[in-house]
């Protein structure tokens, strides 16, 4: 999936989102507050794999 702009981002939003009552706007918040942490998460985990990955011996079968 390309990464998309600000503006594409908004653009993107659907009227139900805009419309929504303030109670569901909250609970949309929380849950983009959550994706976020999982998405800074796993962008963490990848660079933890990746420098894992470079620093250790090629042969992992050695235990």
């Amino acid at each position: 999936m390309a990464d998309l702009n600000l503006q594409q981002l908004v653009e993107a939003i659907p009227k139900s989102v805009l419309n929504a009552s303030d109670r569901d706007l909250e609970g949309f918040q929380k849950i983009l507050q959550e994706t976020i942490k999982l998405r800074e998460g796993h962008l963490n985990l990848q660079k933890m794999i990746k420098s894992y990955s470079l620093s250790s011996p090629t042969h992992t079968n050695q235990r």
